[in-house]
């Protein structure tokens, strides 16, 4: 920023340039000369004017301050100067080619086929945010649609309720189903699994010539039986 004059109204100059920290890549550049009145920015807009610096053409110039008040314009009641400078700046930084001061028929060509590239391309890319923009908001319409019934809940009406009252009870009446096959199955387990003891001869029914009659001379054959044996190992003892 060059103050060239410092009492009201002041009188402001800055250059600009695409790149601000490498000279050498710079093709371009303008002066941009600000007039501040007094009753800026309340009241006023300020009074600008633009220099070519390097590589632009009268055309480029008007076209510059052109853009230059439409800024000053949009930004009425604030101060103005540093939004302008960075407008220009960005148009500099999209133009920084060789030859933009080339007014032969085929550099004008040239720049109008790049330019309308520039225009397709950012007609593009504003399509495209414009489409994630609306399936964002088609998204958070869905989601709050959500929220809203699950805070609002269903409205119990005579219809509602018969459904979920059929819907229940068919529950149920599986849940039932479902626990009354597991028993019937748990039974059938336990019967498999329990040993018959039917065919079993108990010591009582050796000595009875049926179930619950007691044999007597079964019982007397026995015990003759066994005082048998022991005479019989007794003798055995003996001879040894």
């Amino acid at each position: 920023l060059e103050i060239v004059k410092d009492t009201q109204p002041f009188e402001w100059v800055v250059s600009l340039w695409p790149e601000q920290h490498s000279p050498e890549e710079n093709h371009v550049g303008v002066k941009l000369i600000a007039k501040i009145p007094l009753d800026y920015p309340e009241v006023s807009l300020p009074e600008l004017d633009v220099e070519i610096l390097k590589g632009l053409t009268n055309d480029h110039r008007d076209e510059l301050l052109s853009m230059a008040k439409e800024e000053a314009e949009a930004n009425l009641g604030l101060p103005s100067i540093f939004a302008v400078c960075e407008r220009l700046r960005e148009w500099l930084a999209d133009n920084n080619v060789k030859g933009m001061d080339d007014v032969s028929m085929y550099a004008q060509m040239m720049r109008r086929e790049k330019e309308k590239e520039k225009e397709e391309q950012k007609a593009k890319q504003t399509f495209e945010s414009q489409k994630q923009v609306e399936e964002m908001t088609e998204a958070e319409a869905e989601e709050l649609a959500v929220r809203k019934r699950r805070a609002e809940g269903t409205p119990v009406t005579q219809e509602t309720f018969n459904t979920w009252k059929a819907k229940f009870e068919a529950e149920m009446q599986e849940e039932r189903e479902r626990q009354e096959a597991e028993a019937a199955a748990d039974g059938k387990k336990k019967k498999e699994k329990t040993v018959d003891k039917s065919g079993r001869i108990t010591g009582h029914a050796q000595f009875s010539d049926k179930t619950g009659a007691f044999n007597l001379e079964a019982f007397e054959a026995a015990a003759e039986n066994a005082q048998r044996d022991e005479d019989e190992e007794e003798d055995d003892d003996e001879n040894l």
